[in-house]
């Protein structure tokens, strides 16, 4: 394996740090905060608005300067894109695609709910260059939907799958499982939700023109509603073993219906992958705006705050909102390069790896990937390391295991 130096000794891989070709917009507008969320967003405030658009701008003056950044990936993220009013989200379009260059095959993704999507939504999402939709859908059950305080009920979920289908052709959803569900027969909302309720759901989303799912299993966030109602005995987990189950279903059911598993989380039709999930995941480096948001600019990574009033005040009055910020070595862009990297079904070829952070990184975690080799985590095979059916279910242990590492010297 060819390697260009010590780790000790390197500010930056071979080449640079990666020039950035893909940008996150964080619009922080919601209805309402659903009882699992703990992204930054919030609610019943769309007074602020057009302060929000206002602060993107001074935002991307500070990453674009006096010209243009060329982009690959272009996502609007939230919150809620589309709860900005047709016309400000109108505006926040136009103000990033005049001041970026997208290549022609660019991929342009914005989030919505179901409830937000109209003719005129839908209309400015088309005229704007918008060509993939992530809809939050998270359930085709009612009662599910309920106890997930999620603002649309079935009907509405698979009408604006097959509008946004028609209108623009590439469409993903986000579904999510081990869910706290009120049963028929019982006013308690701890009665949980079933295996075969989500298999049910599983043969709704494929029967549906979609592209691309992402399944999530329900996590009980510190500081969220839910966290506080567990701990009350509001709501109760699903078993483990139902939980397990419940992903092998999601693998199975979505494979047989064509969307392949790239990530453990993400399937997708061919050719129908997130470029932009990739750009993260392969450590290629991104641009940022918004409240919360993370950027991975020239080695160094930092992180918005968090509170949408907070950001608004020092953006507009400071030019920056960055709470946090940390200088990435080498060796720690080596370790995450591995452990998200490993987060993909393909795995990490540990040569290229090597190649991309100029020293042998791979001899360095040998007794780690031994370790998850031996416990059946990972594939038995040289040069590569690829999580097993068995390592996708414990992937977070193997992660975490990669980046405690010493660094080299």
């Amino acid at each position: 394996m060819a390697v260009e130096g010590t780790a000790a000794s390197m500010s930056s891989p071979p080449g640079g740090w990666p020039k950035p070709r893909s940008l996150y917009v964080h619009v922080p507008f919601c209805r309402h905060r659903c009882g699992y969320c703990n992204f930054s967003v919030i609610a019943g405030r769309d007074d602020l608005q057009d302060r929000f658009l206002k602060a993107v701008e001074v935002e991307l003056d500070r990453i674009v300067g006096s010209g243009t950044v060329e982009l690959d990936t272009l996502y609007f993220g939230g919150g809620t894109p589309t709860q900005l009013s047709p016309d400000r989200l109108e505006q926040l379009l136009q103000v990033i695609r005049q001041r970026v260059h997208l290549v022609d095959n660019a991929e342009v993704t914005c989030e919505a709910n179901p409830e937000d999507v109209s003719d005129e939504t839908i209309d400015v999402l088309v005229r704007n260059g918008v060509n993939r939709v992530s809809l939050g859908v998270q359930s085709f059950h009612d009662a599910k939907l309920q106890v997930l305080q999620r603002g649309h009920n079935r009907e509405q979920a698979i009408a604006a799958i097959e509008q946004m289908c028609a209108a623009i052709g590439n469409v993903s959803i986000d579904l999510i499982f081990g869910a706290p569900v009120v049963d028929a027969n019982s006013d308690s909302s701890a009665d949980s939700e079933s295996l075969d309720l989500w298999q049910s759901e599983l043969a709704m989303a494929v029967s549906l023109p979609i592209t691309h799912v992402s399944t999530y299993s329900l996590t009980y966030e510190k500081g969220t509603q839910f966290w506080s109602r567990r701990r009350a005995g509001e709501l109760h987990e699903v078993p483990e073993d139902t939980d397990i189950a419940m992903y092998r279903a999601c693998r199975r059911s979505l494979a047989g219906a064509g969307l392949e598993q790239y990530e453990i989380s993400s399937f997708a039709k061919p050719s129908f992958r997130s470029r932009h999930n990739q750009a993260y995941w392969n450590g290629y480096g991104w641009y940022a705006i918004g409240p919360g948001a993370a950027r991975f600019e020239g080695g160094v990574r930092s992180v918005n705050h968090r509170s949408p009033t907070t950001y608004l005040k020092q953006i507009l009055e400071q030019g920056t909102a960055v709470a946090e910020s940390e200088v990435i070595s080498v060796q720690q862009h080596a370790r995450e390069l591995a452990a998200f990297g490993l987060r993909q079904i393909d795995g990490i070829d540990l040569t290229t790896l090597n190649q991309r952070v100029g020293f042998d990184f791979a001899a360095g975690v040998q007794s780690v990937i031994k370790e998850m080799r031996d416990s059946g985590l990972l594939v038995d095979r040289a040069d590569w390391a690829q999580l097993t059916p068995r390592g996708l279910l414990l992937a977070d242990f193997v992660e975490m295991k990669i980046l405690e590492l010493d660094d080299f010297s």
